[in-house]
């Protein structure tokens, strides 16, 4: 696939993990990148993504505790997630999308690309 995610695992609440995601180099131009997580029997639900302008965005259950970023140098997506709660256990998912994040935020747009997903657990 073109977008390789690592770095899930299971940890006890409070703890940080870090996800990161590789595009290759067949994604030509600007792409919004995104996370999504999916709870077990629930649609993915948007997480955070860095835009065009390199703007970081974020759902509020997130905000303060996790934080997205890009290293354009490697093509590489990282989420750093601190304090996180059972709550946050989830399948995470790494998206792109060739349109501004606006579209995949609200639901109006399908990524074009995923990744495979990664398996946060969080246990209290």
């Amino acid at each position: 696939g073109l977008l390789r995610e690592s770095g899930g695992g299971s940890v006890p609440a409070g703890s940080s993990l870090t996800l990161s995601c590789v595009a290759s180099g067949y994604m030509f131009g600007p792409h919004c990148m995104a996370w999504f997580r999916q709870f077990p029997g629930k649609e993915r639900e948007f997480v955070a993504a860095i835009d065009f302008d390199g703007s970081a965005l974020y759902i509020d259950s997130v905000k303060g505790r996790f934080a997205v970023s890009k290293d354009s140098g490697k093509n590489t997506l990282h989420l750093q997630m601190r304090n996180l709660q059972p709550e946050d256990t989830a399948m995470y998912y790494c998206a792109a999308d060739p349109y501004r994040c606006v579209g995949i935020m609200r639901y109006t747009r399908e990524p074009q690309y995923w990744g495979q997903g990664s398996q946060v657990t969080v246990s209290s």
